[in-house]
């Protein structure tokens, strides 16, 4: 395969990425909010409202290795793919869920549902695959990028939703479920349809020190991949820790906000400004990590970060200031996702790469439960300024490490 065959198919394999995230995404916009009141409705309990955003980023979790592991086994086709309908049963689940008034049912189906967060992170690693000239942070930050639309667009689905699974004699909250399961299907199939030939299979073709072997992957591999690879280990160190802090203050601002009084047309522009902060501008970092490095940018995220959370530290009790918090929280949030991916992408290649890329999603899903739960402790005990001072620690840690990998022995 000549070179320009190569950047041809980077330009398909982008476009497809984009289109799955697209046609995803707005399936998933809506889960966090609607799984969040079906599972209160269900259970009949607010303490289980929560569930929705644990149990499908704990599936997140559980499905990012073993779609990893099918990915280096059989291509990204197939485990994107296979990753979708994952999707499309916990959404079919749910709304059995719904239709059955069993709460156990609507765990099952969170952590299925949670395969599509699983395959919205591994794509962004697909679009790094291929030996291209093209810029791999810009790459990657594309398809970041793409899901915007379905972040955005997602959640006023709900009304839409409901009024339709209603109208089709399901049960209340079940309904947005049903444009999940279509969506999901249309994003399995673009990549089903889409991803030939399979950028991770021309890649390893492409690749001179191939061994012919079939490759094998495992957790205690990937570990030790890292443990000799102190590049890579920052970066999945550097993902997991930003996301824990983008999620412990995301997750706890909603809470803080309606006790203060505030009502939810301003919690949800809120939450809105963040999610735009997360997702529109992340082909500017893409271009940044291309431009200025990659290190560089994690930590021109880190001090985005602090300057996030000293706004909401204090301006806990101003809209105004939690809002710009919020917007830098995201912004933060995206800068480091995108130039720590990049940074992963770049540091290790061959077949390792999917392997230690499907632990990085793994732990990142991990670290952002961890820090969502750990978030309400903080809150009910040091309340929001607190909880903004505690999520300074990770900074910290990520700022450590970064000047041990510039000034330190490599």
């Amino acid at each position: 395969m000549t070179t320009i065959n190569v950047q041809m198919l980077q330009k398909r394999v982008l476009r497809t990425l984009m289109a799955g995230q697209m046609l995803s995404g707005f399936g998933v916009g809506a889960t966090f909010s609607a799984g969040a009141m079906l599972a209160e409705m269900i259970s009949g309990s607010a303490a289980w409202s929560g569930a929705a955003s644990t149990f499908s980023t704990l599936g997140a979790a559980l499905w990012a290795i073993p779609l990893s592991r099918l990915a280096v086994a059989r291509g990204r086709r197939i485990a994107l793919a296979t990753g979708g309908a994952l999707a499309v049963l916990g959404a079919s689940t749910i709304i059995l869920s719904a239709v059955l008034n069993v709460f156990a049912v609507l765990i099952v189906g969170l952590v299925f549902i949670g395969a599509a967060s699983a395959i919205s992170l591994q794509a962004r690693f697909s679009a790094t695959d291929l030996p291209s000239l093209r810029s791999p942070g810009r790459d990657l930050s594309l398809v970041v990028w793409a899901t915007t639309i379905g972040a955005v667009v997602g959640p006023n689905l709900i009304a839409p939703g409901d009024s339709l699974g209603m109208a089709l004699g399901l049960p209340h909250l079940s309904g947005p479920f049903l444009i999940t399961v279509f969506a999901q299907l249309a994003g399995a199939t673009a990549f089903w349809i889409g991803l030939r030939p399979d950028p991770l299979l021309t890649a390893r073709s492409l690749d001179p020190n191939r061994s012919g072997a079939r490759p094998k992957g495992s957790i205690k591999s990937a570990i030790a991949i890292l443990r000799g690879n102190k590049t890579a280990a920052y970066a999945v160190t550097t993902i997991a820790l930003s996301h824990m802090v983008m999620v412990a203050v995301m997750s706890m601002t909603p809470v803080h906000m309606k006790q203060m009084g505030f009502d939810l047309v301003i919690v949800g522009f809120t939450i809105s400004i963040h999610v735009a902060g997360m997702w529109a501008f992340s082909p500017v970092f893409g271009w940044l990590s291309d431009k200025v490095g990659r290190m560089t940018v994690i930590v021109i995220a880190q001090i985005v970060y602090l300057v996030s959370l000293a706004f909401c530290a204090f301006g806990s009790m101003d809209r105004i200031s939690l809002s710009i918090g919020l917007l830098l929280l995201g912004l933060g949030w995206s800068a480091a996702t995108v130039a720590g991916s990049a940074l992963l992408a770049t540091s290790i290649t061959g077949d390792e790469k999917a392997h230690v890329q499907g632990l990085s999603d793994s732990l990142m899903s991990l670290s952002g439960a961890f820090g969502g739960a750990v978030a309400g402790l903080a809150l009910a005990t040091l309340e929001y300024p607190g909880l903004s001072a505690a999520a300074l620690v990770p900074v910290c840690v990520i700022l450590l490490f970064t000047a041990i990998r510039r000034f330190g022995k490599n």
